[in-house]
C-alpha cells in the first residue's frame, strides 16, 4: 500500500516535516509494511521554503537586513544551486512576528529589508527568485522592496519618502534610474493563497490593515496613500496592476512584484507541489493525508489541503484531512476533492492544550483512519 503524507504545517506547535512524522507514526502502527511517502507542504506562508529545501536538497543562506520597523534582522532564505533559484519567505524580514503586538504599526512598517533579500539573491547569481509572500507586517504596496533594490521614491521637495504605507501620500515623483540592471534578467514568481486586489473594499488596508495594527481611520488614510503610489506607478511604468488577483498580498508586495518585477501570480500550494515533485509522487498511490491547523471554508481560497486534493483529484486517488480544527464551513471541500476530514481533539481540551500534544494527538488520529481504512477495505 502506498500512502502519500503532504500536510502543511500547524501553526504555533509543529512544523510540516513534523506534521508528517507524526501521521506516518501512527499509520505504521496499522500497516508496517505499507509504503508512506512523507511531502512536507506549504502554501506560500511561513514553512514554504523548509519544505522546498527538505524536498530539493537546497541551501540555507542568511542575509543580515532591515526589519519592518528599521531594526536589522537576520533573514533566512534557501538557495537551489542547480537550477540557480532562491526562494525568499518575505516573513523572514518583513514579518508579522517579528513585531510585538503592542508595536505593529501598519503605518510605518516597511519591506525594505525583503528588497535586501531580493538584492542577495542577484549577489548569488540567481536566474530565479520565488518569493512567498504570506505572514507579513507591512502595508506600503512593496514601495520599500523596491527603494532597497534602486527605485527612487520622492517627495515634492525631491527628498525621499520616509518608509511605510502612509508616507506614500506624498509621492511627488518616481526615478527608475536607480533599479538593479539585474532584475531584468531574472524570472520572479509570488507564491502565495491571497487574491486580494491593492486597494478597495477587498484590498490590502481594508482586509489586512486592522492586524498590523491599523485603526479604521489608518484604513482609509493607507488605501488612499496605495491608490496614489498605484497612480504614479501607472504613469512611470504604463501598465496598472493594482486590480489584478494577487497585488494586495503581503500589504500590496504582490503589487510591486506584479509592477516592477514582472512576477507571475501563482497559488503557494502549486509552487511548492511542483518544486517538491508531489503530482509524481501520488501517481499510484492508494491514499494522501494532507492537513492544516484549521481547516474551514478559508482553505477554499487555495491553502494547502484545497491544492493537494486537486492534484490528487485528477489521479482518482482519494484525500483525507487531519487538521488541528474543524471550522465554519468546511464541508465545502468535499465538493473539490476532499474525501473525509478528522478534527485532533478527542475530548475537552484548550488550544494550548491541543498544541502542546499534537504530535501524540495526530498519530492517534493517523491510527484512528488507518483502523477505519482496513476495515472498510477487508
Amino acid at each position: 500500500m502506498k500512502i502519500i503524507i503532504a500536510p502543511d504545517s500547524f501553526k504555533d506547535s509543529l512544523s510540516a516535516q513534523g506534521v508528517a512524522d507524526a501521521i506516518a507514526l501512527g499509520l505504521a502502527r496499522v500497516w508496517p509494511d505499507a509504503q508512506l511517502i512523507k511531502c512536507p507542504m506549504a502554501d506560500g506562508g511561513e514553512g514554504t521554503v523548509v519544505s522546498v529545501l527538505a524536498a530539493c536538497n537546497g541551501e540555507w543562506r542568511s542575509t543580515r537586513v532591515r526589519g519592518p520597523l528599521g531594526a536589522p534582522v537576520e533573514a533566512r532564505w534557501g538557495w537551489l544551486a542547480s537550477s540557480r533559484t532562491a526562494i525568499i519567505e518575505m516573513a523572514e524580514a518583513s514579518g508579522l512576528q517579528l513585531v510585538p503586538p503592542g508595536q505593529r504599526d501598519a503605518c510605518a512598517s516597511s519591506t525594505y529589508g525583503t528588497g535586501e533579500l531580493i538584492r542577495a539573491a542577484l549577489d548569488e547569481g540567481a536566474g530565479h527568485v520565488i518569493l512567498a509572500i504570506g505572514g507579513s507586517a507591512t502595508n506600503d504596496a512593496g514601495a520599500g522592496a523596491m527603494q532597497a533594490l534602486g527605485l527612487a521614491l520622492l517627495d515634492e521637495h525631491d527628498q525621499p519618502l520616509s518608509p511605510g504605507g502612509l508616507a506614500l501620500a506624498k509621492l511627488s515623483r518616481i526615478d527608475l534610474s536607480g533599479l538593479d540592471p539585474r532584475l531584468a534578467r531574472v524570472r520572479f514568481e509570488i507564491a502565495a493563497d491571497v487574491d486580494n486586489p491593492l486597494c478597495g473594499p477587498h484590498g490590502a488596508s481594508a482586509v489586512f490593515g486592522p492586524q498590523k495594527g491599523a485603526s479604521a481611520e489608518q484604513v482609509q488614510e493607507l488605501d488612499r496613500a496605495l491608490g496614489h503610489f498605484a497612480e504614479h506607478c501607472a504613469q512611470a511604468l504604463d501598465k496598472d496592476v493594482r486590480d489584478e488577483p494577487g497585488s494586495g498580498a503581503a500589504g500590496g508586495l504582490g503589487f510591486a512584484a506584479k509592477a516592477f518585477l514582472g512576477a507571475q501570480f501563482r497559488t503557494g500550494v502549486d509552487v511548492v507541489a511542483q518544486l517538491t515533485g508531489l503530482a509524481a509522487a501520488i501517481d499510484g498511490a492508494d491514499l494522501v493525508i494532507t492537513g492544516e491547523g484549521r481547516f474551514d471554508a478559508q482553505t477554499l481560497r487555495g491553502k494547502t489541503p484545497f491544492g493537494v486534493a486537486r492534484i490528487a483529484r485528477q489521479r482518482g486517488v482519494p484525500v483525507l484531512v487531519i487538521a488541528g480544527t474543524l471550522g465554519e464551513g468546511y464541508q465545502a471541500l468535499y465538493e473539490h476533492g476532499i474525501d473525509a476530514a478528522f478534527a485532533l481533539a478527542n475530548g475537552p481540551m484548550t488550544l494550548q492544550e491541543a498544541c502542546a500534544d499534537a504530535a501524540r494527538l495526530l498519530s492517534e488520529r493517523a491510527e484512528d483512519i488507518a483502523r477505519l481504512w482496513r476495515v472498510a477495505h477487508r
